[in-house]
């Protein structure tokens, strides 16, 4: 199998790309500058390396890139300073998740392409009527206007849940919901829910991010524990 990263230079994406390629699995990196990734990459069998900035590319240049490959996964996601939270590109993550949904489609391939995107925990999957407090009901509301990855988090995930759905012939989903990341050196176990079992405002579990690399490889990389999740939202903590 071959898989397309995008934002393969971020914290998660690059355990996610160690993650496959020690399954045994070829993958194509998208980065915006190749010395950002880890030197080791450069000469790693099974891994292509692309520059790009994925926010200027066209649906023909990224179709083209899609061409020969079975998966997607992103973990893009907005920098943590003035300039990442309420600079440009505004929908960051929306935009990238259309633009490869529609290049995906572009290309009418023979089997569905598994795309995973990496998301939060804060955001409610609509199609479970998941429960939620009125007080984080309120601190939500104000996130949306003031913090702009919110936003753009729910609106990616909905791009899904309703313009691509669960029965397209181009496209199989799953949107990952990890709660408060943390790096660590190692694995460990974790648990999987359909919906938060906790608040993730008031009450936060934790995830690290070699955990989400593991689970995401996992969907993409086992056709079990993908059909078990396909069209879902799973919340991912650590034990």
């Amino acid at each position: 199998m071959k898989i397309l990263v995008v934002g393969a230079s971020g914290k998660t994406d690059r355990l996610l790309v160690e993650q496959l390629l020690s399954f045994g699995q070829s993958v194509k990196v998208i980065v915006r500058s190749p010395d950002a990734i880890p030197e080791h990459w450069k000469n790693r069998e099974r891994l292509i390396v692309i520059k790009g900035n994925i926010s200027e590319m066209s649906e023909q240049e990224m179709s083209n890139h899609l061409i020969d490959c079975q998966a997607v996964a992103s973990c893009l996601g907005h920098n943590l300073t003035l300039k990442g939270i309420y600079g440009k590109p505004r929908k960051l993550v929306t935009d990238a998740v259309q633009l490869l949904c529609n290049a995906i489609q572009r290309n009418t391939p023979e089997k569905p392409v598994k795309f995973v995107l990496m998301n939060t925990a804060g955001n409610r999957n609509r199609d479970l009527s998941e429960p939620i407090s009125f007080a984080q009901r309120f601190v939500v509301a104000l996130l949306r206007v003031l913090l702009p990855p919110h936003p753009d988090n729910e609106k990616a995930a909905d791009f899904f849940r309703v313009n691509i759905g669960e029965n397209n012939p181009f496209i199989e989903w799953i949107v990952v919901r990890p709660d408060t990341l943390f790096d660590s050196d190692s694995m460990s176990r974790y648990e999987l829910h359909a919906s938060p079992t906790r608040s993730a405002l008031f009450n936060a579990g934790k995830t690290s991010r070699i955990n989400v690399g593991h689970f995401m490889a996992t969907l993409i990389t086992d056709d079990i524990v993908w059909n078990r999740w396909r069209g879902q939202m799973p919340v991912i903590y650590n034990k």
